[in-house]
């Protein structure tokens, strides 16, 4: 049981993260295609948005990744998946975008438990807990 506990959460946090920080990529990538996408789907200001969306699924999804500062990532997390998902996927009778709203509900819920449980030992945050 020991052992589940140091390896788990670092694993957690690897599959937590991974989405963050490959959709931050892919938006860096091609910035004004993403801003197209946002402007489709009514996000306010979608030139700069698309910014602030890279930024936020970088470093929130690197922190998570690392440990580090992960209450503070996992909060911006909520409210990034929080907003995306009641400002963008809740279209009624649109079964995927339904899809993706409850997806933006359940990350939501478990970067709940990591603000409340933390990194765990194999992280940054977690070498001053130790």
């Amino acid at each position: 049981m020991h052992a589940m506990k140091a390896y788990l959460p670092p694993l957690a946090r690897l599959l937590m993260s991974s989405l963050f920080i490959w959709d931050g990529i892919l938006q860096l990538r091609d910035p004004s295609g993403t801003a197209k996408y946002f402007a489709s789907v009514h996000v306010p200001i979608p030139d700069v948005a698309v910014w602030i969306s890279i930024v936020i699924h970088l470093l929130a999804g690197l922190g998570i990744l690392a440990g580090f500062k992960i209450r503070w990532a996992a909060a911006a997390l909520v409210v990034f998946c929080l907003g995306t998902g009641f400002g963008v996927h809740l279209a009624a009778g649109d079964v995927n975008n339904m899809i993706h709203f409850y997806k933006n509900l359940v990350m939501a819920g478990g970067f709940l438990y990591v603000m409340t449980y933390g990194a765990g030992a194999m992280s940054i945050d977690g070498v001053d807990e130790a």
